[in-house]
C-alpha cells in the first residue's frame, strides 16, 4: 500500500512550488522530501512534476493526482485538528496565525506566563483565513477585513501599523531630507530612486501603496534585496546604509538605540487597521481573550 505521507509531501510540493518550501511546511528535510516524491512517482509510475532550477512545475499527471486527493487530505488534516482538541480537554489549546515578526515582538516574550497550549502558525493573509474557516485556527491577526456571507468569523479591530520610510544609520539621508523639508516632491522622488532598497515579497503590496499615495503614481524601479521577512529586513538595514518602507511598530526598538532612523512618515499616512479575526463558534473563549489582551496591552505601549 502506498504510503500516505507521500501523498501529504506530493500536496506540499505542489503548493509551495519548491522542494525547500515544502520541507519547511512538513517539518521535514529537503532530501526526506526528495525521498518520498520520488518513491511516489515510482509507485505511480509517472512524472509528477518538471524540476527546473527555480520551481517544480506540475505535469499533467501531477495536476490530475493534486485534484484527485486534495479534499480528502483536507479533511483527514481537520479531522487530525479536532481530535487533538478532543483528546486534550483537561489543557486547552489555542491555534492561532500571524506574521512571523509579530508573534516574536509580542506573544513570544510572553509564551511562558500562560497557562494553556499554543499552536502558532505562520503564512499569508488568504491561506491563514482559509485556516480559520476550516476550524485549524482559532484566531488570526491580519491588516485586511474580508467579511464573508453566511461566515462563522468575526473581525474586531484593535489598533493601526503606520508605513514608515526608515534608514541605516550609515546612510546619508541629509538631501532627502532637504526635499521633505521643502515639499520638493519630484526631486524627492528622484533623489530616492538612487538609494539602495530592502523590501520583503510579503510587503510589496505596502511598498506601492505608500508610493502612490505619497507621488500619486507606481513606483517605477524595485528594491534592490527582496527579503524573506521585515525582520531581515531592519537586522540588514541596522548601522548600514539602505531605506525600506516597514510598519512602524516592528522596528521601534532599533529607532531607539539609534540603529536604524525614521526619514520620512509620508505627507500622507499609509495606516493599516489590525484586526483579530476569530470564529464566532470558538470553545475556549477565556483563552482567547488572554491572547488578545497581551496584544492591546503591547501594542498600545509600543
Amino acid at each position: 500500500m502506498v504510503n500516505l505521507e507521500w501523498y501529504r509531501t506530493f500536496k506540499e510540493v505542489y503548493e509551495n512550488g519548491t522542494l525547500t518550501k515544502a520541507s519547511v511546511a512538513l517539518f521535514s528535510s529537503q532530501p526526506g522530501v526528495s525521498v518520498h516524491l520520488n518513491a511516489l512517482e515510482a509507485y505511480v509510475g509517472k512524472k509528477l512534476f518538471e524540476r527546473t532550477s527555480r520551481k517544480m512545475i506540475p505535469t499533467e499527471d501531477g495536476k490530475f493526482l493534486y485534484e484527485f486527493i486534495v479534499e480528502s487530505l483536507n479533511k483527514l488534516d481537520i479531522a487530525e485538528q479536532h481530535f487533538k482538541r478532543t483528546t486534550q480537554e483537561a489543557n486547552p489549546s489555542i491555534n492561532i496565525g500571524m506574521c512571523s515578526e509579530m508573534f516574536q515582538l509580542i506573544i513570544e516574550p510572553e509564551i511562558s506566563k500562560l497557562d494553556f497550549d499554543l499552536v502558532a502558525r505562520f503564512g499569508s493573509h488568504t491561506d491563514l483565513i482559509k485556516d480559520l474557516n476550516n476550524g485549524i485556527l482559532d484566531l488570526v491577526i491580519t491588516a485586511k477585513n474580508q467579511i464573508e456571507k453566511k461566515s462563522a468569523v468575526s473581525y474586531v479591530p484593535f489598533s493601526k501599523e503606520r508605513i514608515i520610510l526608515i534608514a541605516g544609520n550609515k546612510t546619508d539621508t541629509a538631501i532627502i531630507e532637504n526635499y521633505i523639508k521643502t515639499a520638493d516632491w519630484n526631486a524627492l522622488e528622484t533623489q530616492l530612486f538612487q538609494n539602495t532598497w530592502y523590501s520583503s515579497s510579503g510587503e510589496m503590496e505596502h511598498f506601492r501603496r505608500f508610493w502612490f499615495e505619497n507621488f500619486n503614481k507606481k513606483p517605477s524601479f524595485k528594491p534592490n534585496y527582496i527579503l524573506p521577512n521585515i525582520s531581515s529586513i531592519i537586522r540588514c538595514l541596522s548601522n548600514e546604509n539602505g531605506l525600506a518602507l516597514v510598519p512602524d511598530f516592528l522596528c521601534q526598538k532599533e529607532i531607539q538605540n539609534k540603529e536604524i532612523n525614521v526619514i520620512w512618515e509620508g505627507k500622507v499616512k499609509t495606516e493599516n487597521t489590525l484586526y483579530f479575526a476569530s470564529r464566532t463558534d470558538l470553545k475556549y473563549k477565556k483563552e482567547l481573550q488572554a491572547v488578545e489582551n497581551i496584544f492591546i496591552s503591547k501594542m498600545t505601549k509600543l
